[in-house]
């Protein structure tokens, strides 16, 4: 059965701010292994925060998703929940609600967590990461922890540097990509790993 992917979230999606505009999702796609190549469709909205993601996701990914193929749903969360003043109930309420009606509609769930920002946000961010863990391991939902790994990643912090700070470049957008691949996104779609 064909796979069809629908990822939804911020501008980290699309990839803004990677000069070879592959962003973390063209990387994990060319490195997916299927007998064909999955349709992958990122639906990106700048800016967004997870209030606004859950308010929009069902009107714009059913419409996506095809009765002959293996549908599948890829939340990957920004950092804009912090700065738009959102509480973590609130954010973990507005992922909850997602994930909830995504199981109803049986569309299997795999969710990417907010990477490091500026240091300023860091500690808030932290919170915001394992406020959305607790959410996904009660549903037993695949999380990919990018928060953490990346906070004093070297390569990560030089790639912030050298941009705006905010996004990141060609680099942080392969470490994103290595951390999903690495976090059971192959078992989760019911593929091989090409592991390395």
């Amino acid at each position: 059965m064909a796979l069809r992917i629908v990822v939804v979230g911020d501008e980290l999606v699309a990839g803004v701010g990677d000069p070879k505009a592959l962003g973390w999702v063209g990387r994990v796609v060319a490195r997916t292994i299927a007998p064909e190549p999955p349709m992958v469709l990122p639906l990106a909205m700048p800016a967004e925060t997870s209030t606004q993601l859950a308010a929009r996701w069902e009107t714009e990914v059913l419409p996506r998703l095809d009765p002959a193929s293996d549908n599948r749903l890829v939340v990957a969360l920004g950092r804009h929940d912090n700065a738009a003043g959102l509480s973590l109930a609130r954010s973990r309420l507005n992922l909850a609600k997602i994930l909830d009606a995504a199981s109803q509609r049986q569309i299997p769930s795999f969710v990417v967590g907010p990477p490091p920002g500026p240091p300023e946000a860091n500690m808030h961010l932290a919170a915001l990461s394992a406020a959305f863990l607790d959410v996904t391991d009660r549903r037993a939902i695949p999380y990919v922890e990018t928060f953490a790994p990346l906070v004093a990643h070297d390569q990560w912090l030089a790639d912030l540097a050298s941009s705006d700070g905010v996004l990141p470049g060609q680099a942080g957008y392969g470490l994103i990509a290595w951390l999903v691949l690495h976090t059971g996104w192959h078992s989760w779609l019911g593929l091989p790993s090409d592991a390395d």
